[in-house]
């Protein structure tokens, strides 16, 4: 897919602004940024660095900022906007194209008859960006500098400069740069050029110099602080003939690979590579994919990272969004057969299945690792379930036996953790045979905002998801031991008892399920979208009406071209607008606002419902226009639950890029 703007973007600065873009490491670090080359939130930078894979991530890299001097006029390319509102200078505007080659994005700068490219791309397991400047064409040499803004801080925090002195040091070919004493050092080089001798042309100068009160528009749409300091570290200058290029480099190795045309080509037959492998997991007979799903593909590789531990050094993972999520197990394993299995990528599957089971802890798997990199918080009810869902499609796909084997003991553990009890209340109920869960002040579903001491939607008692996972749970445990000559007996006697007793979820009144049973209030009848999962799911305890109207009722209430709403419009406790402090977004988070990731199991569930597999990937198709409207070349996780819908919150959500892929793989015909 070509995603591609003119001036008509590029020349308007609320339109690229809005317009965001991403390259990853594969390790947790990104860099990432505006159409405009703005900042507008505190996670843009050209080299977030993950020092401690997968998180650890800190900005160390906030932009370069680029003048040329050509035919003796000076152009600053470079865009931005202070704290007193005003925008200087106004570099966008030079902008003639941006385009994204596949993951690589590409501005082309035009002044005069000259035109300049520029790109940037991240090596992949390391901490090192490229910025690549190319005179595509002129009439004589053009004159490029280049001021390096550099930072040091959680990519979460904000810098205020209050005098603080960095070491700033000339190496060969650059500059190095230390925060403070045992900080990590940044390294600020450039390459071995193309072209005639360009790196005899090169200079790079020290220099310390804060520039203050950059302002951060999104962060103030989304309530938090909205200025921030960026110290210009260095000074490069190069001339370039036409035809010639030049990359710098960003890196925390004192000795990156320099030769940034190999680097590029890694990447690009690694793209080329993860195409390859989607095409060939397809069925058979089938028509080309279109472009905008080969997009996707390139895309879902931006969340996959490894996660080392002990016993596997090349351990993975997946990130769950960007650009502030972590790895969260939930979203982990809901986006591993999407992001994997559908890909071609079965082998990487198995690692990330096999490095979480590392961390089960009394039956319950983690639901985030901490950025700080502390013991993994286990408030998840969830998240372990969608582990056995993980597992039947990863060994659907392979017949894998001797994982199955060696997992097979920890399921069956996790089987017993929740029939006898766990963390937060979360047991069997005997009474019935369905999953109970929750206690006062902890968020253990998916929809799980809170703020300070308020759990917006607590959910504590019996949800219809989670029981629907439970229920698929106990059938694919009855399969495991089964297939590997073990007692299933016991499994399909409790999964036999929870299908009888899901009937009780059944809202004879409205017509759909219950969003929560047996909860300390009553009954919750909220219209929300969790019922959709015992449609979509492999088993579905409901009968063929009940389905029917279950995605009928979602169809007409929920639906949007971008995924579900989170609650019916008609509640008197839907928002239908996403933004403002974090009271006020969290409070939306679940009250309404629409979540990119539903849209898959809802077509599932259709799917399922009507066969009809032309219809159901109709569902799919606006996503097309959306890869061009946010983060570029992929999903976001949220958006307005009101019209137009406008995209909120990361611009690149794994379960999102992963729920439409392995839809979409499901309506093949």
């Amino acid at each position: 897919m070509c995603i591609q703007f003119g001036r008509e973007i590029c020349g308007n600065l609320d339109t690229a602004e809005s317009r965001e873009w991403l390259v990853t490491n594969g390790i947790g670090g990104y860099a990432s940024g505006t159409v405009a080359n703005l900042l507008t939130r505190r996670y843009h930078g050209l080299l977030v660095a993950a020092l401690k894979p997968p998180l650890g991530r800190t900005l160390l890299l906030a932009k370069l900022d680029e003048t040329i001097l050509y035919d003796t006029r000076s152009y600053s390319l470079y865009t931005n906007r202070w704290a007193d509102g005003i925008v200087s200078p106004h570099g966008y505007q030079h902008i003639e194209r941006f385009s994204l080659e596949n993951t690589i994005p590409l501005w082309c700068f035009a002044v005069a008859d000259a035109l300049l490219e520029k790109r940037v791309w991240m090596q992949q397991g390391a901490n090192t960006t490229y910025v690549q400047y190319t005179l595509r064409r002129a009439t004589q040499p053009l004159k490029l500098t280049l001021k390096a803004m550099v930072n040091y801080r959680d990519y979460h925090g904000y810098t205020q400069s209050n005098g603080w002195q960095m070491s700033v040091e000339q190496v060969e070919q650059g500059i190095c740069v230390t925060a403070y004493p045992g900080a990590v050092p940044l390294y600020l080089l450039s390459d071995s050029p193309k072209g005639d001798s360009c790196a005899s042309r090169v200079s790079a100068s020290p220099a310390h110099n804060w520039y203050y009160g950059f302002d951060l528009a999104v962060e103030r749409y989304r309530g938090l602080s909205d200025k921030e300091d960026h110290l210009h570290a260095a000074t490069f200058e190069v001339t370039l003939n036409p035809g010639e290029a030049i990359a710098f480099v960003a890196s925390t190795e004192k000795q990156p690979n320099l030769n940034s045309e190999a680097t590029l080509k890694l990447r690009r037959a690694q793209e080329q590579k993860l195409t390859g492998l989607w095409n060939s997991n397809r069925p058979l007979n089938t028509k080309e994919s279109p472009s905008w799903i080969n997009q996707l593909v390139l895309a879902a590789d931006q969340f996959i990272v490894n996660r080392p531990v002990p016993e596997d050094p090349h351990g993975k993972t997946i990130i769950a969004g960007y650009h502030w999520f972590s790895d969260w197990g939930r979203d982990t394993m809901i986006s591993l057969p999407g992001l994997t299995i559908s890909t071609g990528r079965p082998e990487v599957a198995r690692s990330i299945l096999r490095t979480f089971a590392r961390y089960v802890d009394q039956g319950m798997l983690p639901n985030r690792f901490p950025d700080a990199g502390e013991q993994p918080e286990y408030n998840t009810v969830d998240a372990t379930l969608w582990y056995f869902e993980a597992v039947r499609a990863y060994y659907s796909a392979t017949d894998d036996d001797n994982l199955l084997a060696e997992l097979f003991p920890i399921l069956a553990d996790i089987i017993d953790w929740h029939c006898r009890g766990t963390r937060y209340n979360i047991h069997l109920d005997p009474a019935d045979g369905l999953l109970y869960a929750g206690v006062a002040g902890v968020q253990l579903t998916w929809m799980d905002a809170k703020v300070d001491d308020w759990v917006v939607t607590p959910r504590i008692g019996k949800p219809i998801e989670v029981n629907a996972l439970w229920y698929n749970a106990l059938r694919t445990m009855a399969k495991f031991a089964r297939q590997l000559g073990k007692p299933h007996q016991e499994y399909e006697a409790m999964a036999d008892r929870a299908e009888y007793r899901f009937s009780r979820f059944w809202n004879e009144e409205t017509g759909y399920c219950y969003d929560v049973i047996d909860s300390p209030d009553r009954d919750d009848s909220a219209l929300r979208p969790n019922q959709i999962f015992a449609v979509s799911l492999p088993e579905s305890p409901l009968t063929p009406a009940q389905q029917r109207s279950v995605v009928e009722t979602c169809g007409r209430v929920l639906l949007t071209s971008h995924g579900l709403r989170s609650l019916a419009p008609e509640h008197p406790q839907y928002q239908g607008k996403y933004g403002g402090n974090q009271y006020q977004r969290d409070g939306a988070y679940h009250q309404g606002t629409v979540w990119g990731w539903l849209l898959g199991p809802f077509v599932l569930a259709h799917l399922r419902v009507y066969k009809n597999p032309e219809q159901a990937r109709q569902f799919l198709e606006p996503m097309a226009n959306h890869l061009t409207a946010h983060g570029l070349g992929s999903f976001s996780e949220i958006f307005d639950g009101d019209a137009p819908m406008t995209p909120r919150g990361c611009i690149a959500q794994a379960w999102t890029v992963a729920e439409v892929l392995r839809a979409w793989l499901a309506t093949e015909i």
